[in-house]
């Protein structure tokens, strides 16, 4: 059984990760799959309705399932049953509670009473984990429908505070402008199909289109100043002034070019395309699709519901194949969540390789490292399909900064474990593996992290080289640090980290410091060629700019210092811990500055969590300066150089 256990693991993980591959399959009688396959245009990338779906809820309650604690069962099956609801049953969708709110200022603003806070379970099970604080006792997310009678109050809040620097915003003037956004994508995604207050768009634009021709004559007989037909007139403004709301506030554009017109770009929204049908007397044939889907959505009639949803695909799909085409492989890439599954695959590496030190170290090691190899895979996967769905390089935000990273640093630990077949490697790999895609899935909170790329940052191989070269820099100085935090951890604690387990990490902290030096020299010079074509100067101690010079100078200084004989083991394991200081201060502290050129990177909310590492990492160089003595591995066996 030992003999083929690392076999065994391996098949383990390869049937969980095809288990995430098979299609997504309808959960009722509506082809809700093939409806989030539909693509529309949205800031500037076309994508598929699934991706609205998720990206939408990720922002508007920083997770997808709609729910409340006191229903086990979600509200909707699915993100794409959700925003079903809120394009064609807005009133149903109202009552849905997707807005988070976290500031008791903003709830107090909203008049959200502290009652109306409290979570009331129906057993006292439930009340009692709550007061014992294993279930949460206050609700942090409220449907549109109770905030709506205070939003004007909450937008002159948030106009208020739009003025003053973000760095100077109180706590509260974050927040409601954070909610004020919120609301205000919620609106948009419930104007960009049909007016929200309406019960029969499809009958409305069944009329409007027979009404077309008397109305226009008598608004042209009304532009003259001769008799004219009031009501048609009337019917006409009517119909005007709801494409203009649909057009100033929807956000997206989900009605394709005109016939022979094969720019993607030129998508647009609905309010725009029935403005038109004024001048071509005649309602776009998509539009009616998207009202009759919504006609049989809120009439229950799947039938009729499927058949126009297989008549949108069959039409765009000879116009636009290479559109289409992404648009199904990102739905198919959305369901299996290939990151997700990493994460539990690195895991699992982690623990098999920790407990190979234990027992079992060549049967366990060698299952870590294929259950390793496997989550590299996957992640590898993930971060080519975003790629070619994207068409840009791996790096163009933080979101894939993170992932890239991670993927980095779990290439270097895979070259490390093959090397030297001890688990070190699986250990720091399933550890910063999952650790990077934890900080990956937070950051993708904020929305759609395919976005497009600014103009300064597109089209450029000086840039795409420079980014991707210095984020492998983050990544092995990363690397470097996590095993020097294995070497203390083992050391301190455990009776495992013997004198030839010592000597390897060494090598392995030494050769990665020296990879991470090149990386991060080579990868900032490149930036400072890419800053001279696009800003017209090499160098301009831009704070990111200064982020990266710290990392070259701090692995150069570990480098003198180990060269020197300044440090031995401890002392060169003490810096590299450092370095995770450094690296991490460079990568998200200098954002969070909020100035300089590197404008597209800001952000402030993980600035609580980045003073927690940063403590953890000083703490953690504070036990390695405990005498040798004191360490469990060293108190009985001789002592490391």
């Amino acid at each position: 059984m030992k003999k083929h256990l690392a076999l065994l693991v391996l098949l383990l993980g390869a049937a969980y990760l095809a288990s995430t591959l098979r299609p997504p399959s309808n959960k009722s009688a509506f082809d809700l799959v093939g409806f989030g396959r539909v693509p529309v245009l949205v800031n500037g990338r076309i994508k598929p309705l699934d991706t609205v779906a998720r990206t939408s809820l990720l922002t508007l309650q920083g997770r997808q399932r709609v729910s409340t604690p006191e229903i086990s069962e979600p509200f909707v099956a699915s993100p794409i049953e959700w925003l079903a609801d809120v394009f064609f049953n807005p009133t149903k969708a109202d009552r849905y509670p997707t807005i988070k709110i976290d500031s008791p200022e903003v709830l107090t603003l909203l008049g959200i009473t502290e009652d109306e806070t409290r979570i009331k379970y129906d057993s006292a099970a439930k009340r009692t984990l709550a007061i014992l604080g294993f279930l949460p006792s206050t609700k942090s997310r409220f449907s549109y429908e109770q905030l709506r009678p205070k939003l004007p109050e909450l937008d002159r809040q948030a106009r208020l505070a739009e003025p003053v620097e973000s760095q100077l915003r109180t706590a509260f003037q974050k927040q409601a402008i954070a909610v004020r956004d919120r609301i205000v994508l919620y609106l948009q995604l419930k104007t960009s199909v049909q007016v929200p207050d309406t019960t029969d768009f499809l009958g409305e634009l069944e009329l409007f289109e027979r009404a077309l021709p008397a109305g226009i004559r008598a608004v042209l007989a009304k532009q003259k100043g001769e008799a004219h037909n009031e009501d048609a007139l009337k019917a006409m403004m009517a119909m005007a002034e709801r494409a203009s709301y649909m057009e100033q506030l929807g956000n997206l554009r989900v009605v394709p070019p005109a016939a022979g017109d094969t720019d993607p770009t030129h998508w647009r929204p609905t309010g725009t395309a029935l403005m038109e049908a004024f001048s071509t007397m005649k309602v776009d044939a998509t539009i009616m699709d998207y009202a009759r889907i919504g006609h049989a959505w809120r009439s229950a009639d799947s039938a009729t519901f499927n058949g126009i949803v297989g008549t949108l695909h069959s039409t765009l799909t000879p116009r636009y194949p290479d559109a289409m085409r992404k648009s199904d492989i990102e739905g198919r890439f959305n369901a299996a969540a290939p990151f997700y599954s990493s994460m539990t695959l690195y895991v699992w590496a982690f623990l098999l390789a920790i407990v190979s030190w234990l027992k079992w170290p060549l049967e366990l090691g060698r299952a870590a490292f294929w259950l390793l190899g496997l989550a590299f895979v996957s992640t590898s996967v993930g971060i080519f399909t975003r790629m070619w769905l994207e068409g840009r390089p791996p790096v163009t935000n933080l979101y894939s900064s993170a992932l890239f990273v991670g993927w980095g640093a779990v290439l270097l630990c895979v070259v490390l474990e093959r090397i030297y077949r001890n688990a070190i490697g699986s250990v720091a790999g399933g550890m910063i593996g999952f650790a990077t895609l934890l900080i990956a899935h937070h950051l993708s909170l904020s929305g759609d992290t395919l976005e497009m790329v600014r103009a300064v940052l597109d089209s450029n191989f000086w840039l795409a080289t420079h980014v991707v070269v210095i984020t492998i820099g983050y990544a092995a100085t990363f690397l470097a640090g996590f095993l020097a935090l294995i070497y203390v951890f083992r050391g301190l604690f455990t009776r495992t980290l013997d004198s030839a387990t010592a000597d390897a990490l060494t090598r392995m902290v030494y050769g990665i410091v020296c990879f991470a030096t090149l990386c991060s020299l080579v990868g900032t010079v490149l930036g400072g060629i890419w800053a001279d074509q696009s800003w017209g100067r090499f160098w301009g101690w831009d704070p990111k700019e200064n982020g990266a010079l710290m990392i070259v100078i701090w692995n150069a200084v570990i480098l003198h210092a180990r060269w020197g004989g300044l440090v031995k083991q401890r002392g060169l394991m003490s810096l590299a811990i450092f370095g995770n200081i450094v690296t991490s201060w460079s990568w998200f502290g200098v954002n969070m500055l909020g100035v300089g050129l590197h404008s597209y990177g800001f952000m402030d909310a993980a600035f609580y969590w980045l003073i927690a590492f940063v403590a953890s990492q000083l703490l953690v160089i504070a036990l390695a300066s405990i005498p040798l003595d004191k360490w469990r591995s060293f108190r009985t066996s001789a002592k490391p150089a």
